[in-house]
């Protein structure tokens, strides 16, 4: 039987908690991989942290109401929360078109 994980009810989603949670380079980084709106695991995301720090990060964004994962076997699954970009529109559109375009001016 899959592991289940716990989601925050979107009523209780603060803009305090989403800025807090994308107030870190590696959980922008995440983000911005899971804007293309398809689900993602670990070795999607080029970040070079520990499997514990990397897991941190990922409770952290799922604690802010930004992503869902469900776990299959042993794999965790993760997607970015639709209903998030509709509770705070203007904060997450601006955010992941910004960390966009730092990462693309980042390429040679």
């Amino acid at each position: 039987m899959p592991k289940e994980v716990s989601h925050p009810d979107l009523e209780d989603v603060t803009l305090a908690a989403v800025l807090s949670a994308l107030g870190d380079p590696v959980r922008l980084h995440i983000m911005g991989v899971l804007a293309d709106g398809k689900e993602h695991v670990r070795t999607d995301f080029t970040v070079r942290v520990a499997q514990s720090t990397f897991s941190h990060h990922m409770k952290t964004l799922r604690e802010a109401g930004l992503t869902w994962q469900r776990m299959e076997g042993t794999r965790c699954y993760v997607t970015l929360r639709e209903e998030a970009l509709g509770r705070f529109p203007a904060v997450l559109e601006s955010v992941l078109a910004a960390e966009r375009a730092e990462r693309m001016s980042a390429i040679p």
